[in-house]
């Protein structure tokens, strides 16, 4: 066996042990070959990429150099340790040199992915008298006079900010606000692109949640909106409750409610399917932090009352030790009968497994002890808690966080709609109704023909996802007393 022939069985043989984990455009490389311009040499590389598991994607000519044809080849790998799999066997190809790599996402990322550009044109002396001194003093002293103007009058109107202080950043965990920024910056173009909302990343080096109050307030009065991210539990319960009583603009802590809202929405339509009433459910919850916790409040508050939690110390009951205050409240308002045993015996007789927690929390076989026509939401990333592929057996409605699969729960589907609803009727809160108003908009867009188990939750590109929830939000925050401004509802809706 040739060297080549080794590295690439060794390569196959790593890629059979991660056989779930798929090639994905988050780790794709830019290869620039040079190769001996001899027929079947394209043929070699691209088949070696083939036989070590990297999914081509395109093939590019540069360029011509001597007797070379130099190529850009893009490649999708399932992880970096792939990626450099694939360029070690081919510097091995004879007639190939391994010339530059490039990581797509890296190159994506350079210089940062957002930026601010100016509305109005600023050509001449008259676009600079009224953009900016004399002309701008009198939309100050308009402000001035009456407050609520800067709501017409600034970017106040249509701006977010995106607050972390990076301590829970998802699969990552506490990685300090520098290392967080791609993410809120990611953020950033979800509100401009889904909402057409202006976003801006705010980073905190701190991780005092009174530091982290005062910040947010100091910086409040530019935004129409604060999106709290990925600030660890349970100091993002206080910050938002906090910053929600203390400011007359929306506090919403995405982690927690842009998932419960999704949660939501996907069982809804679920339920329509398997023809089950909410009220009736018996509910596992593996994963009582942020997310879980608003999961559990926004399903009791559609009608909910059998909801069993469970954490890294067991189920959650009344009188339990270990617990910090949103335990104690979940485990008050939860697991009506005291039931103190494990996730697998809690599985009996379950409607709903809603996993929040991590992978092998559960083992497929458990899934055979739940009621008829069972719900699972395993929703770990990037590793759910048991994989579609296990459970299919013995479930009716699967569905992940993950977007290679059907029916993902994606908080993109819930905070651009929400927000923009909120700001288009300058809001000074998003409260549970806005929230349940949101799910339902949500599932609605899912029309009876089209319902099926796979198809429960609409895809994040739907262009009637975000339009839908910012109008029910809208009306919903009028409904509720929230609402500044009155908003305008369409012949459509």
């Amino acid at each position: 066996m040739t060297t080549t022939q080794s590295k690439a069985t060794e390569a196959k043989d790593s890629q059979s042990e991660k056989h779930l984990v798929k090639p994905s455009a988050s780790y794709s490389l830019t290869l620039r070959l040079k190769i001996d311009n001899k027929p079947g040499m394209l043929g070699k590389v691209t088949s070696l990429i083939g036989e070590l598991g990297g999914d081509i994607g395109a093939v590019d000519i540069a360029g011509f150099e001597n007797e070379c044809i130099i190529r850009d080849v893009t490649v999708a790998v399932r992880d970096e340790h792939h990626g450099e799999q694939i360029v070690v066997n081919l510097r091995d190809l004879p007639g190939i040199n391994v010339v530059h790599v490039s990581d797509r996402t890296f190159l994506m990322h350079l210089g940062g992915k957002i930026r601010v550009t100016n509305k109005v044109p600023l050509k001449t002396r008259d676009d600079l008298s009224m953009a900016y001194t004399p002309g701008v003093a009198r939309v100050c002293m308009a402000i001035n006079k009456d407050r609520e103007k800067v709501h017409q009058l600034t970017i106040k109107r249509n701006s977010v900010a995106v607050v972390t202080d990076g301590t829970a950043v998802l699969g990552l965990g506490d990685i300090g606000p520098e290392a967080s920024l791609p993410v809120m910056e990611g953020k950033a173009m979800l509100f401009k692109e889904f909402g057409k909302i202006d976003a801006f990343p705010i980073a905190l080096n701190t991780k005092d949640p009174e530091e982290i109050i005062k910040a947010v307030k100091y910086i409040a009065p530019v935004f129409g909106g604060i999106n709290l991210e990925d600030i660890s539990a349970p100091r993002c319960f206080e910050i938002e409750d906090r910053l929600k009583k203390e400011l007359d603009i929306p506090v919403f802590h995405d982690d927690q409610h842009g998932t419960a809202v999704v949660v939501l929405a996907a069982l809804l339509n679920a339920l329509k399917i398997v023809k089950k009433d909410i009220g009736d459910l018996k509910i596992v919850v593996t994963g009582v932090g942020a997310a879980g916790v608003a999961c559990s409040k926004i399903i009791m508050s559609a009608g909910a009352k059998n909801i069993i939690g469970f954490d890294r110390t067991g189920a959650i009951y009344k009188g339990r030790e270990n617990m910090n205050f949103m335990k104690e409240w979940f485990a008050e308002n939860t697991n009506p009968t005291g039931f103190k045993g494990g996730v697998k015996e809690a599985l009996e007789g379950a409607d709903l497994f809603l996993g929040l927690s991590g992978p092998g929390t559960i083992e497929a076989k458990d899934l055979a002890k739940m009621n008829r026509d069972p719900i699972v939401f395993a929703m770990a990333n990037p590793t759910p808690e048991v994989m579609p592929e296990d459970a299919q057996p013995y479930v009716r409605i699967m569905a992940t966080g993950r977007s290679d699969y059907p029916n993902q729960i994606n908080n993109v589907l819930c905070f651009p709609g929400i927000f923009r609803g909120a700001l288009d009727c300058h809001a000074k809160d998003i409260n549970e109704e806005m929230k349940l108003a949101a799910a339902e908009a949500i599932a609605s867009v899912i029309s009876p023909k089209e319902l099926c188990e796979d198809y429960i939750i609409p895809g994040c590109f739907n262009p009637k996802v975000a339009e839908s929830v910012a109008a029910a939000v809208a009306k919903a925050a009028m409904r509720t007393g929230v609402a500044r401004k009155e908003y305008k509802v369409s012949d459509d809706e």
